[in-house]
């Protein structure tokens, strides 16, 4: 038994290093292929609308699958959401906590925003979080809240 408490202890104090490790590689992850014809978008709500402080955004795909994210599979991703972003996130590395994962393979969410006009984008992922190559990214829309 004290053998094992202390190797679970090793491994937990090692656990931010591997992952100070990974991030430190990650640049040379590679990107998956997505297909040339892929499309992701949102269906709602629509490019100009006016909508409730709290609503649901629901997201559309075309030529590619949705798959959660640790789950390697060709022609496969998950959503990720940029709320307000000036910019796309690198596409070489995965995406962090400046965008909102979706890496359970949801193709909807529900927003509660603050009063006034916001952009909504989408951008693909790969099992890694990393942006496909090519990235699969949607319109970036402008909705007002109310």
């Amino acid at each position: 038994m004290k053998k094992f408490i202390q190797v679970t202890l090793l491994a937990l104090a090692m656990s931010p290093a591997l992952l100070v490790s990974d991030l430190a590689n990650a640049s040379s992850m590679p990107q998956s292929a997505s297909p040339a014809t892929a499309n992701v978008y949102i269906i709602s709500p629509a490019d100009g609308a006016t909508v409730q402080g709290t609503f649901t955004v629901t997201f559309g795909l075309k030529d590619m699958g949705v798959s959660p994210a640790g789950i390697e599979k060709k022609n496969t991703g998950h959503h990720h959401l940029l709320i307000d972003k000036a910019a796309l996130p690198a596409f070489d590395m995965p995406m962090g906590g400046d965008v909102k994962h979706f890496g359970g393979g949801q193709t909807q969410t529900t927003l509660t925003l603050p009063k006034g006009q916001h952009t909504l984008q989408l951008i693909m992922g790969d099992h890694h979080h990393i942006p496909h190559k090519p990235a699969v990214i949607s319109k970036k829309i402008t909705i007002t809240v109310k």
